[in-house]
């Protein structure tokens, strides 16, 4: 069954139109010693749970039931427990991607194989929405960033490099604004992306990292007040 960006009505945020249970049965069809072999993760045949890192944080995945649990981490938020974009994601690379190692260049939206078709989309839910958001909050983007233990890189006024699953890496570049120019984005996905992931996952994707951002903030404040109440 194709994957399209009007299955998860990615305009609308209608979660009822996801495909969720065709995946799941895919999901308990498969074979997770398989999925485990090609994409060079841990199984263990015992407790029959995968074990994936999805945004700096160590989850298990069972099988056939696609449970998931993380190993404890001061994350504070856990996307792949909460977000049903997320979970979507994860079980199509699970079903569909492949173990890859990008070459170090890194590539827009538009550069991916038919990413012309949703840029717009792209543009106003990821570009459009992380500049506005955080481009004359650079500070709190920063926080952010190094919560999650994202990775600097010298792009823009400020840029971090965060790894969605093994291998594969996303840039996120902000300009501050000022008095003449509002504040600008990119976005660039590492050149293996291909290899796993169509432009409507890689649409989405981009969603929920940006939409996670706000509960990593949430969560690296009451971290840093939790730090100062043990210093006083």
């Amino acid at each position: 069954m194709a994957f399209s960006i009007n299955d998860l009505n990615y305009e609308k945020d209608s979660k009822e139109r996801m495909p969720w249970e065709h995946y799941t049965e895919e999901f308990q069809k498969a074979d997770p010693a398989e999925i485990a072999g090609r994409l060079s993760i841990p199984y263990d045949e015992e407790t029959k749970q995968l074990t994936l890192k999805f945004l700096g944080t160590v989850y298990h995945i069972s099988w056939p039931d696609f449970q998931v649990t993380h190993e404890k981490d001061d994350m504070g938020f856990y996307p792949l427990e909460e977000m049903i974009y997320a979970k979507i994601l994860t079980i199509r690379f699970l079903l569909n991607g492949n173990n890859s190692q990008g070459s170090g260049r890194f590539k827009t939206y538009r550069e991916m194989p038919w990413g012309e078709v949703y840029l717009r989309q792209f543009d106003g839910r990821c570009i459009k929405r992380l500049a506005f958001t955080y481009g004359n909050r650079l500070k709190d983007f920063k926080g952010i960033m190094e919560h999650i233990h994202a990775a600097p890189v010298d792009h823009g006024d400020i840029a971090y490099q965060v790894e969605i699953f093994p291998g594969y890496l996303i840039q996120m570049i902000l300009w501050e604004g000022d008095e003449e120019f509002p504040p600008s984005s990119q976005i660039l996905f590492s050149d293996n992306f291909p290899v796993s992931f169509a432009a409507e996952d890689m649409a989405v994707m981009g969603d929920v990292i940006i939409g996670s951002l706000k509960a990593f903030l949430k969560c690296s404040l009451k971290k840093l007040r939790t730090g100062w109440d043990l210093f006083l």
